[in-house]
């Protein structure tokens, strides 16, 4: 093994977050504990944060530096980053795109081929829209909601609510959730004293008081199914009216519980006329059915599935 290729093997070794003895090393290198002092001592020329610790059980770890090193990385970690950095950078966070785009353009220009396509793969599967720009969350928020989480450490913030109402608030903060391409904080409100859902984007001024609060139990025992709950109750319903490019009895059997009323219009097709739900659920199930269909109304219907088929279109681009 060159001096170079055992470099490497070291640096893969040592990024293990665990304490690797010298003799273990020098084992698995092939070479004597004092090679092995002498590779470190080249890796920390070249800024890797090697620690030594003394003792019988001590050894050699690679700690937090001043500053990020390369990394060795291996196949299936390569793949992880690049499709988590794709998906990073279609999220809701402000500057976060610009990053993620950055970094996955340095590291696709050094991805073998075989796993360039694999990336490929995976991410056409998980394509998703762009976020609006008008819920882009401050990243400089965001960290200072997620620290205060963390520490369980009250919060001050501005909110603007629905029809454009500020208001100062002064919570506890439990939760942050991901849900329907934004950021959700589930707080307990000091000053109401009640449980509040704020979405991030309309969160600035945010600052932790040092204040620390005992935990309290959350509504329902799940912080993320009490929002997800909570945000689908209070989302405007609709009936879908549509007409169906199935037979009534097959359109009857896919739609299950969920047919709603179904009128035969001919051999081959029906007309649709929903239960009441979200457009998200609405467009899941009539796109589902794997047939035909022609949606006339309400408005709120037609203009989500024309949103979602202008993503999807792009998606496959």
């Amino acid at each position: 093994m060159s001096d170079a290729a055992r470099l490497l093997r070291l640096l893969s070794l040592l990024q293990t977050p665990r304490e690797w003895p010298g003799s273990e090393l020098a084992v698995r290198l092939e070479v004597t504990t004092r090679t092995v002092r002498r590779d470190v001592d080249r890796l920390r020329d070249l800024g890797y944060p090697v620690e030594a610790t003394l003792g019988v059980l001590g050894g050699y770890r690679l700690v937090a530096g001043a500053a990020m090193p390369p990394l060795l990385l291996d196949d299936e970690e390569a793949v992880a980053i690049a499709v988590g950095l794709r998906t990073a950078s279609r999220q809701p966070v402000a500057g976060i795109a610009e990053a993620s785009l950055r970094a996955l353009a340095k590291l696709q220009q050094v991805l073998p081929p075989r796993l360039a396509r694999r990336v490929a793969s995976l991410t056409s599967a998980t394509a998703a829209g762009a976020a609006s720009s008008a819920s882009l969350v401050d990243p400089a928020q965001l960290s200072v909601v997620a620290g205060a989480v963390n520490a369980r450490e009250r919060v001050r913030f501005t909110y603007v609510a629905q029809e454009n109402v500020v208001s100062k608030r002064h919570v506890e903060p439990v939760q942050l959730v991901a849900l329907d391409r934004r950021w959700y904080l589930l707080a307990f409100d000091v000053e109401r004293d009640d449980w509040r859902i704020f979405r991030l984007d309309r969160v600035s001024s945010a600052l932790a008081t040092g204040a620390r609060f005992a935990a309290r139990a959350v509504p329902g025992g799940d912080a993320t199914e009490y929002v997800t709950q909570r945000m689908y109750d209070t989302a405007p319903t609709y009936r879908a009216r549509a007409t169906l490019r199935l037979p009534v009895d097959l359109a009857r059997a896919r739609l299950g519980d969920f047919a709603g009323e179904l009128t035969a219009l001919d051999d081959g097709s029906c007309g649709w006329h929903s239960p009441e739900d979200t457009v998200e659920y609405l467009a899941f199930r009539l796109t589902s059915l794997g047939c035909e269909f022609t949606v006339d109304g309400p408005v709120e219907f037609v203009e989500h599935l024309r949103g979602l088929g202008e993503r999807i279109r792009r998606s496959v681009e």
